[in-house]
């Protein structure tokens, strides 16, 4: 193999850049061109790519978003698409490809494998949805942004004796609901997995205030079966004690500079894919088990559903009272 290609593709997660930066000086230490595709697969189509030094990803490992910047394509789902993806790497002599991304774009890694292009893919996505790795780069740092905001708004709740509502990215997934609610001591958390009737909400937030608490908090993923403004409505009907205020954190917790750990989970998947494709090896996705950087087969990864473990609802459930 003498040439590849990366890209980054589907929303933005802290440590896309740090991956970036390990596959190309990866495959620059063994020898192999690397070309770096922009706006994803609707640059792929267009040919927008270009050869990619050391120096071009130098000073970019603390850096959140993207260089190759992301976007969505839907010409790329039909099959005319994909064969113009095909032609735009044949023209470029592009061997195989690493797709950085979350579900949809691991989706589009099956396809250009179904045209016959060799693909690794590389878990990046924020809301820790895709199955065969114990997480995702993004995750960490979304998570501790989440954390910051939450301790903050605990300040100014405790501060008034107010509730507050805080709703989390998580369309799918609860995974930062959940996690954020168990470590930033939530009152009640809601996720698409496990809702909360607004009627229970109501109660354990006015059972906070009869048993004497200064702020209760609630944290809601973006995916629940009901509007946060919706809830915000029918708790305020309900003079439950606190005065009630709705946060909708939203893309910010997609932005900033990647934690230790996305900078360390980025980059050894960034080695890992590099050398799996170099070896022969694809048709596959590298994932985090235990300490391990593994082998998931795309097939897996793009159809399996991840589930949150029992013992976190669990452990939410008692430390929450």
């Amino acid at each position: 193999m003498k040439r590849i290609a990366v890209m980054t593709s589907g929303g933005d997660a802290p440590g896309m850049n740090a991956a970036i930066r390990a596959v190309v000086r990866t495959a620059l230490h063994y020898k192999i061109e690397v070309y770096g595709i922009r706006q994803a697969y609707a640059g792929l189509l267009n040919g927008d790519m270009h050869l990619m030094t050391s120096r071009d990803v130098s000073g970019i490992l603390q850096k959140g978003g993207t260089i190759l910047q992301t976007a969505r394509n839907e010409e790329f789902k039909t099959a005319q698409g994909q064969r113009k993806a095909l032609r735009r790497l044949n023209e470029n002599g592009i061997e195989g490809v690493i797709v950085i991304g979350g579900d949809g774009s691991l989706r589009g890694a099956m396809a250009l494998e179904r045209i016959g292009i060799p693909v690794v893919g590389v878990p990046a996505s924020i809301d820790n949805d895709i199955y065969g790795t114990s997480m995702s780069i993004g995750v960490d740092t979304a998570l501790n942004t989440i954390l910051d905001a939450l301790d903050r708004l605990r300040d100014t709740a405790t501060s008034h004796n107010r509730a507050f509502l805080i709703e989390v990215m998580g369309r799918n997934c609860g995974y930062l609901a959940l996690m954020s609610g168990i470590l930033g001591g939530a009152e009640v958390v809601i996720t698409p997995e496990r809702s909360v009737a607004m009627e229970d909400v109501a109660a354990q937030m006015g059972d906070a205030y009869v048993r004497g608490k200064s702020h209760a908090i609630a944290v809601i993923a973006e995916g629940a079966p009901y509007k946060t403004t919706d809830l915000l409505t029918f708790l305020n009907s309900k003079n439950l004690g606190f005065e009630i205020r709705l946060t909708i954190l939203g893309h910010i917790q997609r932005g900033g500079n990647p934690t230790a750990f996305d900078r360390l989970l980025a980059t050894r998947m960034g080695v890992n894919a590099m050398e799996r494709l170099m070896s022969g090896e694809h048709h596959i996705m590298v994932g985090l088990n235990g300490r391990e950087i593994v082998s998931v087969p795309l097939e897996d990864a793009t159809s399996k559903e991840r589930e949150i473990s029992e013992d976190y609802y669990r452990m939410e459930h008692i430390l929450s009272r």
